[in-house]
């Protein structure tokens, strides 16, 4: 991974590259290293408070609103029509407006304590962990290259005859009200996601991961902890596609790359917030504006019908985009735009902030 010269994979001001051990310290604590809680700790701490949050937030706002009922005889019903791992079993699922907007709204609550908790803990500023303030120019044009790879990949499968429209399904002001709706939804869905694999998790796995990167190379000790960090979590995001009725095993691949571009744009900005507004203009022009599915599934009150034709390595077949050979060099391609569009800046810090006397 190369790095801009005023890009920070340099040490904390003040901190050493090599280990901060006192060389009268002899023994091992197994909570607290030199970055302060351990990773593993951590992380467990993260992941259990984001289930537990998350399953408290649900079952309030599902009972205070009624829908509690309704929410549990859905979920059985899809357990019954889909299997996990369905990578042999397409079947293309239409995915509802408003329930889409309630779980990534309490999806997003859950990480969000979660990673307040774990600043409180672990003293740092909740900023370090990717969502500090934002940073407009970033989240611009993150929008603009998610907006324009989708048209552009859609574009290929246009010209190639490998997606056909077949349809308006939308007309009159209902089309406003639609895409302004799920663009919402898409910005919760885009920050949910990419706080839950790429905020918390990425910033404590990659100081988790300093000493190995030390023994590799004292000089680049944090570009290559922080280059296997997103090895990690982009796998993590592939695997939490793979129980998505309709995927196909182009379709994880490409989810898997996406992850590494998101997680490159984290490294080259400082913050997630190119890759909040990619994500969302990326699921948005698939769900609404272009009509496709989105690993298996389509947008109630999208703008089109359309079908795909053709190969399915090609045309991606009811997986949509993401299932398309084609969707490999436009990730490509994205990466080079972040090198070349993008303003390089700091890391955050890898030690937590000093005690208050």
């Amino acid at each position: 991974m190369n790095t801009p010269a005023n890009e920070v994979a340099l040490p904390d001001k003040g901190e050493s590259p090599t280990p901060l051990v006192s060389k009268n310290e002899n023994r091992i604590n197994v909570f607290v290293g030199r970055f302060g809680l351990r990773a593993g700790w951590g992380i467990a701490i993260y992941f259990v408070s984001v289930v537990l949050s998350s399953i408290i937030f649900n079952v309030v706002i599902l009972a205070a609103t009624g829908r509690s009922v309704e929410v549990v005889a859905r979920y059985k019903a899809h357990n019954v029509i889909h299997k996990p791992l369905g990578l042999a079993h397409q079947v293309t699922t239409v995915i509802a407006l408003d329930s889409t907007a309630i779980s990534a709204v309490l999806g997003l609550a859950g990480v969000a304590f979660a990673s307040w908790l774990l600043s409180l803990i672990e003293r740092r500023r909740i900023g370090v962990y990717g969502i500090g303030r934002l940073r407009l120019t970033d989240f611009l044009l993150g929008s603009l290259s998610g907006l324009t790879s989708l048209s552009l990949l859609i574009g290929l499968l246009s010209a190639g005859n490998y997606l056909v429209f077949d349809s308006r399904a939308l007309n009159g002001p209902i089309v406003a009200i639609y895409g302004i709706a799920w663009l919402i939804t898409y910005l919760i869905v885009g920050l949910l996601e990419e706080y839950l694999n790429r905020g918390y998790l990425q910033y404590t796995l990659t100081r988790g991961l300093m000493s190995l990167g030390e023994r590799v190379s004292a000089t680049h000790s944090r570009e290559i902890a922080f280059g296997i960090a997103a090895v990690a979590v982009s796998t993590l995001f592939a695997a939490g596609h793979l129980f998505n009725p309709g995927e196909s095993a182009v379709g994880i691949i490409a989810t898997f790359l996406l992850g590494i571009v998101f997680s490159y744009a984290l490294w080259r900005t400082g913050s997630l917030w190119w890759a909040i507004g990619f994500h969302m203009f990326w699921d948005w022009a698939q769900s609404f504006l272009f009509s496709v599915p989105d690993s298996g599934a389509l947008s109630a009150g999208r703008l089109f019908q359309s079908h795909p034709r053709g190969d399915q390595l090609l045309s991606g077949g009811s997986v949509g985009p993401e299932g398309s050979l084609l969707v490999i060099p436009t990730l490509l391609l994205v990466m080079l735009t972040i090198r070349i569009f993008t303003r390089p800046d700091l890391q955050p810090p890898l030690k937590p902030r000093s005690r208050i006397p």
